[in-house]
Formats: structure tokens, sequence, C-alpha cells
């Protein structure tokens, strides 16, 4: 339903979530001077993040609007990924709370920057406007420059940071002469204008075409595919766990809503019957397919190879994902959308779960590498070894689990579609996956010990948010209220 944009006063009473976040950033900051005991702040911090997932939840019962004059939207579709990355942000915190790297830093600056981090992040789901899309995302970007390197004296952390931070300004760069591009071809910056002027266009395709690869080579990066992925193993092997569990669900999730509201809205409208067409002359939707068949691809290959560090495997990991995701992107429906969403979802717990495990490991034993996992559920961690592999069975896509339902509903919408092709790559590569995942598996429960591993120590604290993301993979899958959630989510606020 068309609207009329709010000015900027009207909006504040929609933007309660992000004025909380703002604030609660400012008022860490200035803790931080008078604070001794660092850990009160990420007391503060995991307070704030409730209050704004309520927030927000309370949003979901208030009508569609646009906002501050058009540059960005309250609608379905940005309300699903406020709560999805203020969610994400909440265990971030629960995480950190009880992670030794971040105990040992004792520095109070991390608890604003993440929440800073999840404030751009929410705009980045909301922007409507170039202009606004390309500063949330920068703004993401830099914060989340300086969370991965945050362990000043780890070398590792160090070389992560740099090589995240000159990827990413290679990155940014190209996005924004890609914009400009879109700029100059459409005359605004308004992902509404721009849709009506392509769609009055004629024979733009060729320049079209070059400008969203352009673009497409941020918003990329941002997600991890392939073959702007070259950041992720490094960043994810050397950040601190609780950022790389972050990096790996927040970033990618924000990074798709961007994708997702500036590729549909501005360079596609709805055809009828759920389906979407394409307007401006340029083929984009056949550059996503090769794109997520090359992700998925390059990622469980690369995976396979990775004997040494989880954290790295699981970054491979992250990356087949980001071209499971793009499956559902590919086939421009609402299908493909409403699938694409809901995996995100059980993502967000599988992954999660998986690096909790991996931060658990490495507190009792300081070692992140897959030897260190040997025998692990006869030394104390029979939990977590039992939990990791619910959760890895559930990443490869093995009925029961969340998982499984995921990629039953990506595969359902491509072979609705007809895209054969992509569907049989796809069901290839969760076999391929299989092969890394289960090689977790047998060292943690086939395996024996030699020595030198260390005993697990399950926390109450850790044990607690491990037994929740355990029961969400076992069950959330088979929730139908949260299939519908994500099907009401695809419908965009025009105005």
């Amino acid at each position: 339903m068309d609207q009329a944009a709010l000015s900027n006063v009207v909006s504040l009473a929609y933007s309660l979530p992000e004025l909380v976040l703002g604030a609660s950033v400012v008022a860490l900051f200035l803790l931080d001077l008078v604070v001794k005991r660092k850990a009160l702040l990420g007391d503060f911090a995991l307070l704030a993040l409730a209050i704004v997932v309520m927030l927000s939840a309370r949003l979901l019962w208030s009508d569609s609007a646009a906002l501050y004059n058009g540059a960005i939207v309250l609608d379905g579709f940005a309300l699903f990924f406020k709560l999805l990355l203020s969610l994400a942000a909440f265990v971030t915190v629960w995480m950190s709370l009880g992670s030794r790297e971040i105990q040992r830093s004792d520095t109070g600056e991390y608890w604003p920057i993440l929440l800073a981090s999840t404030l751009g992040m929410l705009f980045m789901a909301s922007a409507t406007n170039l202009l606004m899309a390309y500063l949330a995302l920068e703004f993401v970007s830099l914060t989340s420059y300086v969370l991965s390197g945050f362990m000043r004296h780890s070398r590792r952390a160090s070389e992560a940071s740099l090589k995240y931070l000159i990827y990413g300004g290679v990155a940014s760069g190209t996005m924004i002469y890609g914009m400009s591009w879109v700029y100059g071809l459409s005359g605004s910056l308004d992902f509404r204008a721009i849709h009506a002027a392509l769609l009055a266009s004629n024979g733009v395709s060729l320049p079209l075409f070059v400008a969203l690869l352009l673009t497409l080579a941020g918003l990329g990066f941002k997600v991890a595919a392939f073959p702007f992925h070259m950041w992720a193993p490094d960043v994810y092997q050397g950040a601190p766990i609780p950022v790389t569990a972050f990096l790996s669900v927040g970033s990618k999730a924000a990074g798709f809503a961007l994708m997702i509201r500036f590729f549909f809205t501005a360079m596609a409208e709805p055809a009828g019957a759920g389906v979407y067409q394409l307007v401006g002359g340029a083929d984009w939707s056949k550059l996503l397919l090769v794109l997520s068949i090359l992700t998925m691809t390059f990622g469980n290959l690369a995976a396979i190879t990775q004997q040494a560090n989880v954290k790295r495997l699981l970054a491979y990991s992250s990356i087949a994902h980001a071209g499971y995701m793009l499956m559902g992107f590919a086939v421009l429906t609402d299908d493909g959308l409403r699938a694409m969403l809901f995996y995100l979802t059980v993502y967000y717990l599988m992954n999660l779960g998986a690096f909790v495990v991996v931060m658990m490991v490495a507190n009792s034993t300081g070692r992140e590498d897959l030897a260190g996992y040997r025998g692990l559920a006869w030394r104390g961690g029979a939990v977590p070894a039992v939990a990791m592999a619910i959760f890895l069975f559930s990443l490869t896509g093995i009925p029961p689990f969340a998982g499984f339902v995921g990629k039953f509903y990506l595969f359902a919408a491509v072979v609705e579609k007809q895209l054969y092709l992509l569907a049989i790559v796809g069901v290839l590569n969760s076999v391929v996956s299989l092969v890394y995942y289960a090689r977790i598996v047998r060292t943690m429960f086939l395996e024996q010990p030699i020595g030198g591993e260390g005993a697990v120590v399950v926390d109450w604290h850790n044990g607690v948010l491990l037994g929740l993301l355990t029961v969400g993979t076992l069950l959330l899958g088979f929730w139908g209220p949260l299939i519908e959630f994500a099907g009401r989510s695809t419908h965009f606020l025009s105005y």
C-alpha cells in the first residue's frame, strides 16, 4: 500500500530500538571511564539488547511506515531482520561474557563497539536509499574491523583485522563506483525512484549490468560470497571467537537484508502469483545463479582440505552456506525469499551453537585445532560433543534437524522454478559437506585422546546458552509460526 514518507520528528516514535541502541553505546563509553569491573559493562549491554529485542517485537503490531523522509522503512521485512540481528547480538554478548579471550582483555570499549555494529546492521536492513545503505554498510564494516582485531596483543588478530580492512576498502570502493553508475542511469538515490526510472528506460542493459556487478562486489563481500570471500578464513581464524560468531551470523544476515531489498525493490517488481520480473533489461538473476553455484561449491571443497583449525573450517562452511542462501535469491519468487529468511533463522541457531562449543573447548584447553577435539566426549565434554554433532548434522541438512527443513524449503523453491541444475548442485554440495562435518564428529567420539588435549569443563553460563541453541536446532524447524512469519516478511513497503 502506498503512503507518504514521515518526517524526521514523527519517525522517532518508530525508531525506539535504534534509539535505545544509540543511547546504550554512549552510556557504555561513559561508564567505561568510571567502572573498574568491565564485565558489568557486558551485563549492561546484555540488558540493553534484551530491551531492543522486546521493542522490536512490539513493532510487529505497528503499521508499516516510510521513515525520515524515505531514507529507511519499517515494514515486515525490516522487522524480521531487526529481531534476527538483535538476537544475534544478544547471543554474542552472552558468549562474550563467558569467553576467556574477552575476559583477559579487560577493556570496556568492546561492548559499545559491538552494540554500535548492531545499530548499523539495523539500518542496513531498513535502508531504501543508496546513500543511507552505503553509510550503514560502511559503519558496520568499520566497527567489524575493530572487533576482529580487538585482541591487541595477538599477532593473529592484528593480521586478521588488517586483511579485513584492505579487502573491505577495495570492496567498498568498487561498490560505491557501481552505485554511482546506478545513480547516473536513474538520476536518483531512492530505491523507488530508481525502479521507476529503470522501468521507463530502454537499451541500458549493458551499463546497468556493469553497475550491478560492481555493486554486487561490495554486497558479496559482506555475505562472504565467492569470489569476494577472501577475507573470511583469516578473519574468522584470527578474531575472538564471539566476534567470529557475530560476523558469521549478524554480518551475513545484514548483508543479505540489504542485497534483497536493493535488488527486489529497485531492480525488480511483483508480476503476480508471488513471482518477480526484472526491470531495466539486465538479467542479474542468472548472475546470482552462477554465483550461488560457485560459492557453495568452492566453500565445501575448500572446507574439506582444512585439517588444522576448526574456526577456519567453519569459515569455509559459512561461505558454502552463503551459496545455499543465494539459491533462494536467484529464483525471484516469494517462496524463494521465504525459504531464504527461514534458512537464515535456522542458520543463526546451528552456526552460533557450533561456535559456542568451539569457545567452550578453547576456554578449557586453549586449543582451536581439530586435534584438540580428540575424544572430547570422553574427557568431560560429552554434552558439548553431542551438541556439536547436532549442530554439524543440522548444517549438513540431515533430518530431523532444523537445517534439513531449511534446505527442504530452499530446494522446493528452486525445483518449483524448474532450476533443476541448481537443485542438483545444491544436493551434491550437501553430500560433500558431510565429509568434513563428519570428520569433526568422528574425532570427538571415535578417536582416543593421546595426552595434552586437556579436560573440558561445562560452566552454567555457557551451558545454558548451549542448551537453548540445541533445543532450537532440534525443534524450531518444525514450528509452523516461524515459516509463516518468514512468509509475511517477504512483502516490502511501497510508499
